[in-house]
C-alpha cells in the first residue's frame, strides 16, 4: 500500500495556524499567506495537501473560502478538505471548486445517509474524518463528545466508496506526544476503508512506526512538527516511500 503523507494547512481566519488540542483560543499563526504555504510545501515535495476551514468547523458551514481558493491557486497538488462542510450543495460546490477529496466528520454521525449517498455518487470525493478522544468520537469542531465508538463509526461506512478515513486522537492533537499507532491501527484493521493517521505526529520515526504497524495504514497528516522544523521534508518523504521506489 502507498503511505501518503499530507502537509496539514489549518485555517483560521484567513491565516495557516495550529491548534493544541482543537482549542481556538490556542492558535499559533504559522503563515497569513496560504496561498504561499501550499507553494512552499509543493515546493519541499510533498504530493497532497490537508486543509481544514477551522472557523468553519465550528461555524457548520464554510468560512475560508478566499484562503482555500488561494491554495488551489497556488499548487497543483490534490487538496483534500474538510470543516464546516454539512450539505450536499457544500460538498458540490468545493468539488466544482477544485478540491480533490471532501472531509466529512459531525456530519458523518449526524447523518450517516448523507455520507453514504454522497460517496456512493462521488466515489473516490468523499473522506470520513473521525476524531476521537479516549476512542469515542468528538464533534463540532471537538467540542461535543459523543457516546459512539471510533471503531464502530468506521464500520458504517464499509461498502459506500468512501475514500479514506482521516483518524484523529484529539488529546494528542497539536502537542508533538506521538501518534497514537494502536488507536490507528484498529480502526485500519476493522474496515477495509484506508486510514490516515493524524493528530500528534512528532517526528519522522512516527512515520516509520506507522508503516511498521501490523495494520494497512494508508498515511498520516504532518502538522506543528513539520512547521517547528521537528519534522524535514526530505527525510519524511524518504522515511514513506518504499525501498527501490
Amino acid at each position: 500500500m502507498t503511505f501518503t503523507l499530507y502537509p496539514a494547512i489549518d485555517l483560521k481566519d484567513g491565516a495557516c495556524v495550529r491548534l493544541l488540542r482543537g482549542e481556538m483560543d490556542a492558535a499559533t499563526v504559522f503563515n497569513t499567506d496560504p496561498g504561499a504555504q501550499a507553494r512552499a510545501f509543493h515546493e519541499m515535495g510533498f504530493t497532497h495537501l490537508h486543509v481544514v476551514d477551522l472557523n468553519g468547523a465550528f461555524a457548520g458551514e464554510p468560512v475560508n473560502r478566499a484562503a482555500v481558493e488561494s491554495i488551489l491557486k497556488s499548487t497543483p497538488a490534490p487538496v483534500q478538505l474538510g470543516g464546516g462542510i454539512r450539505t450536499r450543495a457544500q460538498i458540490d460546490a468545493w468539488l466544482e471548486a477544485g478540491i480533490s477529496r471532501v472531509i466529512l466528520g459531525t456530519i458523518a454521525l449526524r447523518d450517516p445517509e448523507l455520507v453514504k449517498t454522497a460517496a456512493r455518487a462521488l466515489p473516490g470525493r468523499i473522506v470520513v474524518g473521525i476524531d476521537a478522544k479516549d476512542g469515542m468520537v468528538a464533534v463540532e469542531g471537538w467540542a461535543e463528545t459523543s457516546d459512539m465508538k471510533a471503531v464502530d463509526l468506521a464500520r458504517a461506512f464499509e461498502g459506500c466508496g468512501v475514500a479514506a478515513i482521516v483518524a484523529t486522537d484529539i488529546g494528542r492533537d497539536g502537542l508533538k506526544t506521538g501518534v497514537n499507532v494502536p488507536f490507528t491501527a484498529e480502526l485500519a484493521n476493522a474496515v477495509s476503508i484506508p486510514v490516515i493517521a493524524s493528530g500528534g505526529v512528532k517526528s519522522v520515526e512516527d512515520i516509520r512506526a506507522l508503516k511498521a504497524a501490523d495494520a494497512p495504514i494508508a498515511g498520516t497528516i504532518l502538522g506543528r512538527a513539520l512547521y517547528d522544523g521537528d519534522i524535514v521534508a526530505r527525510e519524511a518523504i524518504g522515511a514513506a516511500t518504499p525501498l527501490g521506489s
